[in-house]
């Protein structure tokens, strides 16, 4: 496969929607709205939250990293300030552990069907450090499962999983639930080519 990766955005929105469509709103109807600071629009169903989903992209309020296969999108993962994406499980442990605020958080990774288990979210990943280097870099927190080695559903692994992110030089610290850990990494600024 050729993959290519590009920011969500007005102009990507219709192969990020015809991608959530073929796949009913992911996840039942979430169209990736659930770590957002909750608003009325949401939750009254996939097609509202499609339309809340939409707006925020217009507004850039919501950012993600999709892969592409020619001009159809098969995958992304999203990412974005805590600001952006405050709502996190063990939202207690987590704030009692915290060593060191983050600038960004990566929440969630969808793949389409047909291109799961092919590294798609490895791109997807890397495509998002890569927007995030554009933005000005930071420290970057993820929350991925840790698998320990064990078969996981793939339902599960909407987070990635720790080898994933051990993979794209994220370290390791701490757990968080039963079954997820936080995971960090420095992202230096891109280049700009101005000296």
């Amino acid at each position: 496969m050729n993959l290519t990766t590009g920011p969500l955005a007005i102009d990507t929105w219709d192969a990020f929607a015809e991608l959530g469509e073929r796949h009913n709103g992911v996840w039942g109807g979430c169209w990736c709205l659930w770590f957002h600071t909750r608003t009325p629009e949401m939750g009254q169903s996939p097609e509202r939250n499609q339309e809340v989903k939409k707006q925020m992209v217009a507004d850039d309020l919501t950012h993600a990293s999709l892969v592409f296969d020619g001009d159809a999108a098969v995958g992304w993962c999203q990412y974005g300030t805590p600001e952006e994406l405050p709502r996190i499980y063990h939202r207690k442990q987590y704030e009692k552990e915290l060593h060191q605020p983050a600038d960004y958080r990566i929440t969630c990774f969808f793949v389409g069907r047909g291109y799961r288990r092919q590294g798609v979210s490895a791109v997807a990943l890397q495509g998002a450090l890569d927007l995030i280097a554009q933005a000005g870099g930071g420290l970057v927190e993820a929350f991925p499962q840790d698998t320990k080695g064990e078969k996981v559903s793939s339902s599960f692994l909407y987070n990635g999983t720790r080898n994933l992110f051990e993979r794209a030089g994220f370290e390791y610290q701490g757990a968080k639930g039963k079954n997820h850990c936080v995971m960090t990494k420095r992202v230096d600024p891109a280049a700009t080519g101005v000296s």
